[in-house]
């Protein structure tokens, strides 16, 4: 069955609407709008196991790698039994093996870190050249999600809300290099300070500025909603009006 398919009776509940989405409803910020159970363990769980077999079993690179690599498959067949997008599968483990791949080929167990420092480079470069263009992507993934599409852009208050809310994600990327691109260049002897860190600033930095983006964004975007709907009556009996004259 596809993901687009309709759910079956009984699993409505495992429908669960996403951070952005419930922007649009009355539904309040849970954890589990923003990160699957199978999110929480990939943003930490590979990698601090290779650098536990790391440091306990000899400085075995090659092995520490194995586990890792092993344990990010047990995660995706976690996720495909949850019925979780494949993309988050694919993407998952594709970007642990690049990352044990690179660490394999330098022979530098750091360098398994390297790809996430990367991302959070591209990340937050990404967000910042957007809000400087005035087009902050935190909207763009809003207006996707709600199918608000770009109409924002022409509401002052809410392209505020969205930009504001954008700096707070590269705030959020730029902390993580701060604290951790030191440990990385440090080298192997801070390899559990960098595994400790990658893990705290992971899943619980992300949930705290996914909740503050919508504490901003939404009451901008309910105003909005509001003067819409309080507008659409007008709207009618001016439409209408021509009809009834003619009759």
């Amino acid at each position: 069955m596809s993901r687009s398919d309709p759910p079956e009776a009984g699993t409505g509940e495992r429908q669960r609407p996403s951070w952005l989405g419930s922007l649009a409803g009355d539904d309040k910020f849970r954890a589990s709008h923003a990160l699957t159970p199978a999110a929480f363990l990939d943003a930490g769980l590979p990698l601090a196991l290779f650098t536990l077999v790391y440091s306990v079993g000899g400085r075995n690179l090659t092995l520490s790698l194995w586990i890792a690599l092993g344990a990010g498959a047990l995660l995706g067949i976690f996720r495909l039994f949850r019925r979780e997008p494949m993309q988050n599968v694919i993407a998952g483990f594709l970007g642990l093996g690049v990352a044990a791949f690179w660490s394999h080929r330098t022979g530098q167990p750091e360098d398994v870190f390297l790809p996430g420092l990367l991302i959070n480079v591209g990340y937050g470069t990404a967000y910042l050249v957007s809000i400087v263009v005035r087009w902050p992507l935190l909207g763009v993934f809003v207006g996707l999600a709600t199918g608000q599409g770009t109409s924002w852009r022409r509401d002052p208050a809410l392209l505020r809300a969205y930009t504001v809310a954008s700096a707070l994600w590269v705030g959020m990327f730029a902390l993580r290099l701060a604290v951790q691109a030191p440990l990385y260049f440090a080298g192997e002897d801070q390899l559990g300070w960098l595994a400790g860190t990658r893990l705290v600033m992971s899943w619980p930095l992300f949930l705290l500025v996914a909740y503050l983006s919508w504490l901003i964004i939404r009451p901008a975007y309910r105003a909005r909603q509001a003067a819409v709907t309080s507008e659409t009556p007008v709207t009618s009996e001016a439409e209408e009006s021509p009809d009834s004259s003619s009759s």
